[in-house]
């Protein structure tokens, strides 16, 4: 519940606001904030101690840097920016986004993998916007978990047409007020959240590719053609929920979002298999992601 302050003369008063708190009242407490490391190299040492596969050396080789937005216990929400070869008239925007999820470390530690490989292959073909872990506190906490540091599904929190109504109708009837699905009290209430909307905003990607685990399928909202497979995840619809990324993004602004949902969310797949999802990625992008008509008269 949120409560109001309110002084008249001598008179102090407690008066609590009824509204969408009141419906969503019994989500986690946040647990206890540990101090934000200030340098790239101390960042990466508990990242590396939580994602498997990846170490300090790894996360320091990443090249991220602050975003300028930080979690709610204060760690920066880490990004790197990859231009295209400057052959490319108008290169397709891509943000690759992974650890919506604290406790879907694969679905981070891939993302590194990737980025990895792109800064060994030269000139990209695409223009890259990345950030490997949307979610640290999530993924930080002793026990890494679903949710952020306020308890919230940031993946049930994009501001959604009627998420007001819908999202917390969702989660009390559907998930039974499920503690590891809370939408929190309000669109965007979440500083992480707020981060990806707000790059959505300024960056206008041409694709949102969303890693997860553990189901071991593909999700695809938006208007292009969704993938058939990328390695040997195929395509199986997961659903759209009120205040999901992929319902935000693909469906009420037309970018698409390709979900990449990995078969474990703490084992990495064999290094094949990276390469090939990642391959596939680029095949499929190329081949079914639009360029924006972008002329003089109609920048």
């Amino acid at each position: 519940m949120q409560w109001v302050l309110l002084r008249n003369n001598s008179l102090t008063a407690l008066r609590c606001r009824h509204s969408l708190a009141l419906l969503m009242s019994t989500a986690l407490p946040a647990f206890a904030a540990a101090p934000a490391p200030a340098k790239i190299n101390d960042w990466c040492i508990p990242l590396a101690a939580k994602l498997p596969k990846i170490s300090t050396n790894d996360c320091r080789n990443s090249k991220l840097v602050p975003s300028g937005a930080n979690s709610i216990n204060g760690f920066p929400l880490l990004t790197r920016d990859i231009g295209a070869d400057p052959k490319q008239k108008r290169p397709l925007k891509i943000l690759l986004l992974g650890g919506i999820h604290g406790d879907e470390q694969t679905a981070s530690a891939i993302v590194f993998r990737w980025l990895d490989a792109m800064q060994k292959s030269g000139p990209q073909e695409f223009q890259w916007k990345i950030a490997p872990l949307v979610n640290p506190d999530g993924m930080l906490a002793p026990k890494s978990q679903r949710m952020n540091a306020h308890g919230v599904d940031l993946n049930r929190n994009f501001p959604t047409p009627g998420w007001q109504q819908e999202a917390p109708a969702y989660w009390s009837r559907v998930t039974r007020r499920d503690p590891r699905r809370f939408p929190g009290r309000a669109p965007v209430s979440e500083p992480e959240s707020r981060w990806v909307f707000d790059t959505i905003e300024k960056f206008k990607p041409d694709l949102v590719i969303s890693v997860h685990a553990p189901f071991g399928v593909l999700d695809f909202d938006g208007p292009s053609a969704p993938p058939s497979r990328f390695g040997r995840l195929i395509y199986s619809r997961v659903g759209v929920y009120p205040g999901s990324l992929g319902n935000y993004s693909g469906v009420h602004k037309d970018i698409p979002v390709v979900t990449i949902e990995l078969p474990n969310a703490t084992q990495m797949p064999p290094e094949a298999e990276i390469q090939r999802i990642w391959q596939d990625m680029q095949k499929w992008i190329r081949a079914n992601v639009a360029t924006p008509l972008k002329t003089a008269s109609n920048p």
